[in-house]
């Protein structure tokens, strides 16, 4: 198994860089999705580990946290990816659905999530400023319509293959239009 602290350092410095390369402020929300099985060299969704996911989210919320961006969870497949995030980030129109993510139907990464958020909710999809995808977990649906990939200087976390992106508004208007740096 992978050392914890390794994990812990390799989730902070990859949160660190993307919230720096993403503009990331306080507000935003930044989504991950993490196989615990692949960060500890198993195969997705058969070796889950609840100590290298609480790791990794420890890792991520020591950046996230004291900056006020909105930690979001993706749960696994079997909860069909729903997102667990503190109730301070739903929107007034988002409608909560009630479900308590487990290691084994939820995934060990939105258990820690969930057990560990002051006062988390649930909602079936969200769309976020930026995103962390651990161990090919597929995030997509939860990044707000044009993600951008962002490269970091790590592309493992553990033994799992990282991806990250960010998103930025839809650029409209043709050949005439001027356009805000990003």
């Amino acid at each position: 198994m992978e050392d914890l602290q390794i994990i812990r350092q390799q989730a902070a410095q990859a949160a660190a860089e993307l919230t720096e390369k993403a503009g990331l402020k306080a507000g935003d929300i930044f989504v991950v999705g993490c196989s615990s099985s692949e960060i500890i060299g198993g195969e997705i969704g058969h070796a889950s580990s609840l100590e290298a996911a609480q790791a990794a989210y420890e890792g991520i919320q020591s950046v996230l946290a004291p900056k006020g961006i909105f930690l979001a969870a993706q749960c696994c497949e079997h909860l069909n990816r729903a997102i667990v995030l503190p109730a301070a980030a739903v929107k007034p129109w988002q409608q909560p659905v009630n479900v308590i993510p487990q290691p084994k139907a939820g995934g060990s990464f939105a258990t820690t999530a969930w057990n560990r958020l002051e006062n988390p909710a649930v909602l079936e999809s969200i769309q976020a400023d930026a995103g962390m995808d651990i161990g090919g977990t597929l995030i997509g649906m939860h990044l707000r319509p044009v993600a951008v990939p962002v490269r970091l200087s790590l592309d493992h976390i553990g033994s799992a293959i990282l991806l990250c992106a960010r998103t930025r508004p839809k650029y409209i208007g043709g050949g005439r239009a001027v356009y805000a740096e990003l």
